[in-house]
């Protein structure tokens, strides 16, 4: 009995959050993730749909490549993991300037093997990349790779569009965060009675 009482004023807290009576599509389906990953990606597209049309970088990948390259990012997946994802293992390099020119960054990205420094002020110097490569003993694709983090890092022109994609990421991290404790308190349990009593099964 104690239990029954427990999961109907679950139910009751969940009608009061959702302001909802009855519900109207299978719970089962969205309790179990509350911003699923493609909704997720949709909403990024969006984003890097506007930063593509304003011309503001240059990719091969698509806007929702780059939404599925942030989100995989965010998964902890490495550079050659993504474009795995994305169809392409070969599209490796181009995954990790797009992910550079989004900042977002992997320690890696900064071991230099030369003082950062010095790269920094010898690109300011004015030299030439070939005379700046054989100086600190590097390939100039070397030295244009870190030059390209290093650019990157210090451009603000994406950086309102990055902070709406951070939000939406945020916004993932918080719906999950939520969706197991529904899964741990027992509401899960009381959306699926809600639900099979919706559906006419009790």
């Amino acid at each position: 009995m104690a239990e029954d009482t427990r999961k109907q004023q679950l139910l009751e807290l969940f009608t009061t959050i959702t302001n909802k009576k009855t519900i109207v599509e299978p719970m089962r389906k969205v309790h179990g993730t509350l911003r699923d990953r493609d909704a997720v990606e949709r909403e990024i597209a969006l984003i890097m749909r506007e930063v593509l049309d304003q011309g503001y970088f240059k990719t091969k990948l698509a806007p929702r490549q780059l939404a599925r390259l942030v989100v995989a990012y965010y998964d902890g997946k490495n550079d050659t993991e993504i474009a795995r994802a994305l169809g392409d293992e070969k599209l490796s390099k181009t995954v990790a300037r797009a992910r550079v020119r989004l900042k977002l960054f992997r320690d890696l990205d900064f071991k230099m093997p030369f003082d950062r420094g010095m790269m920094t002020d010898l690109l300011d110097s004015g030299k030439t990349m070939k005379e700046i490569s054989e100086e600190l003993d590097v390939s100039p694709s070397t030295l244009r790779e870190y030059r390209h983090v290093i650019e990157q890092e210090r451009d603000t022109t994406l950086d309102p569009y990055l902070e709406r994609i951070r939000d939406v990421m945020e916004d993932r991290d918080l719906s999950e965060q939520m969706t197991r404790g529904v899964a741990n308190d027992g509401l899960s349990e009381a959306i699926d009675i809600a639900e099979a009593i919706d559906m006419g099964e009790f």
